[in-house]
Parts: C-alpha cells; sequence; structure tokens
C-alpha cells in the first residue's frame, strides 16, 4: 500500500464528525486502497470527548486507518496534510445576528489560515463546513497565500444532494437517475437551485415537473431544507452533512461520472459574471485530483437575477469580514 494519506478535521467531536470520521477511515474518500492518518482537532474542554471517538475508532479496527492524533494544537493538526475538513465552528445563538455569526466565525478562520499557511502543503486540498461556508472559506484563503486558492472550497453537495433527492421525489425517481443537478451560490437561502439541464433516467427534467414547481416550489424547499430539519429534530443536519462531505471530497479525489457534475463552491474565474476569486457554487466535473467548472451553460435572465443576487449576499458578507482579508 502507498503512503497514508493525512486528513485534519476540525471540531472534530462534533456531530457532523461523528458521522464522517468513521466513512474517512472507511475509504470512503481515497478509494478502498489508500491508507488513511487522522489529524483531529477540537477546543480543549472537548479533549475527553474527542479521546472517546478516537478509541471508537480503534475498536472498528478499519484496516485502512494507519494512525488517529488528538490535538487542541491547530499546528499539530494541519502541518502536512493532504486534506483540510474545516468542520468546527461557532453556531448561531439566541439573539445572534447573522453579521455576529460571520464575524465571530471569520476571526476563528483568519487564525486557521494563518496556521494552515504556515505549517501546511501546498495543493492541501480545503473544504469549509463550517458556516457562513462560502465566506469562511473566502476568509481562510486571503490569510493563506501560500496554498494554492484553487484548492480552498466550501460545502454546497449537501445542498446539491437534498436537491436531487426532492426532484427524485417528484418525478417518482431513483435519486440514481438524476444527473446533472446545479446549486448556483452562497450555501445560505439566497443559493439558486437549478434543474434547467437535469435529467430524469435520461428524460429532461424540464419536461417532466412545471415551471411553477420548480421555480415555486422546489428553489425553496432546497435552500430551506436545514432550517426544516433543525424545526423537526431540534438540532442541525449533521449526518446529511457529514455524507456531502464525504461526496464532495470522494469525487474531488475519484473524479465524477462521464456524462455528469457536481456542485461545489470554489474560487470563481470569472464565469457568468461572478466576480473572480469569490467562493461561489458552480456546477464542477473532477478528474485527476482537480475539478473544471461548466462554464458554456446558458443561464435565463430569471436564473441569472438570482445567481447576482447570491453574489450581493456573499459582497455583503465580505464587506462584514473586510478587517480580517489580509
Amino acid at each position: 500500500m502507498s503512503e497514508p494519506k493525512r486528513i485534519a478535521v476540525t471540531g472534530a467531536a462534533g456531530q457532523i464528525c461523528y458521522s464522517m470520521l468513521f466513512r474517512i477511515a472507511n475509504g470512503d474518500i481515497y478509494g478502498p486502497d489508500q491508507p488513511v492518518s487522522l489529524q483531529l482537532l477540537e477546543i480543549t474542554p472537548a479533549l475527553g470527548l474527542l479521546e472517546a471517538v478516537k478509541m471508537e475508532l480503534d475498536d472498528c479496527a478499519f484496516p485502512l486507518l494507519h494512525d488517529v492524533v488528538c490535538t487542541d494544537d491547530p499546528k499539530v493538526a494541519l502541518t502536512d496534510v493532504d486534506a483540510a475538513l474545516f468542520v468546527g465552528a461557532k453556531p448561531r445563538g439566541p439573539g445572534m445576528e447573522r453579521k455576529d455569526l460571520i464575524s465571530d466565525n471569520g476571526k476563528i478562520f483568519s487564525s486557521l489560515g494563518q496556521i494552515l499557511n504556515e505549517v501546511g502543503s501546498p495543493e492541501c486540498k480545503v473544504v469549509v463546513v463550517g458556516n457562513p461556508a462560502n465566506t469562511n472559506a473566502y476568509i481562510l484563503k486571503a490569510n493563506a497565500p501560500n496554498i494554492n486558492p484553487r484548492n480552498i472550497t466550501a460545502l454546497t453537495r449537501l445542498d446539491h444532494n437534498r436537491a436531487i433527492s426532492q426532484l427524485a421525489a417528484k418525478t417518482d425517481a431513483k435519486v440514481s437517475d438524476i444527473t446533472k443537478m446545479v446549486i448556483w451560490g452562497n450555501h445560505s437561502t439566497t443559493q439558486v437551485p437549478d434543474i434547467t439541464w437535469a435529467t430524469v433516467d435520461g428524460k429532461a427534467a424540464t419536461d417532466l415537473v412545471d415551471t411553477a414547481w420548480a421555480h415555486d416550489t422546489f428553489i425553496p424547499t432546497v435552500a430551506k431544507r436545514g432550517a426544516a430539519v433543525i424545526d423537526a429534530r431540534g438540532s442541525s443536519s449533521a449526518a446529511s452533512a457529514a455524507n456531502g462531505v464525504v461526496d464532495h471530497m470522494a469525487s474531488w479525489v475519484q473524479g465524477t461520472p462521464d456524462g455528469d457534475w457536481v456542485s461545489m463552491a470554489v474560487p470563481s474565474d470569472g464565469s457568468y459574471g461572478i466576480e473572480e476569486g469569490l467562493i461561489y457554487s458552480f456546477p464542477v466535473t473532477c478528474k485527476d485530483g482537480d475539478y473544471t467548472i461548466i462554464d458554456d451553460l446558458t443561464v435565463t435572465d430569471a436564473m441569472k437575477e438570482k445567481m447576482l443576487a447570491s453574489q450581493a449576499e456573499l459582497h455583503e458578507e465580505r464587506d462584514t469580514v473586510k478587517d480580517l482579508l489580509s
């Protein structure tokens, strides 16, 4: 077997990671022949809980799991990693405005970016999960100039998967029948789920559902799904978020199927009039450990208006944390 891939995970004792770490150790990101080492970061008060997670990882006896490091030191967790999964972030509390959350988490990701810049591998693959994910990734990118900026991404695969599920249910199809779903923009309620190019068992999705459903039901259902889960279970969607992270990384590392694409929030290359460098969700294909934005789709005026509204929200978030952008 080859040398282990080193994977840093922040907030590693949290609920998302509890659903995710065992899948990573089982080879769900890098495949069945690639050993992995986990470098797990938590705040000091949670180290006891993190040690319990390590005990369970040990007890699973995963053949691919080379070793597990538990630490409260970001420099230890982020040193020489091949991938960094930034899951930990301050949750939104009672009475907090979104701008307060952005400011508080922005300081965390500014610091983590500086440390990753110091000790991380320049080609480290990064996915930011902690919200607001796109803007936290933008802050991290600004503070980590030594890291390949293309490799700093945010999670919208959860939204992509939610959208596939909703379309499959509407058309009485299997999720495996759905291809070419798109999530544009920010991982927030301004995101733009788009079925314009989606197919259902080879048939155009737009021929199977009416326009009113696609715009008035589908988009808000996907965009507000996280809030619906919180209302139903009293806490956030940890398991599906964990699955989205694994899917995001597995597609990036192992590639996307021929004839299909996935949604990733990546630094914009200027496609579709989105400001270059902004962390924005696009449809992408992945091959050989890299991704390519699908840049030749014809977008309707109505959809473009929604896409620009999501960009405007990202501009507002960036303005809130402008003092953290080095």
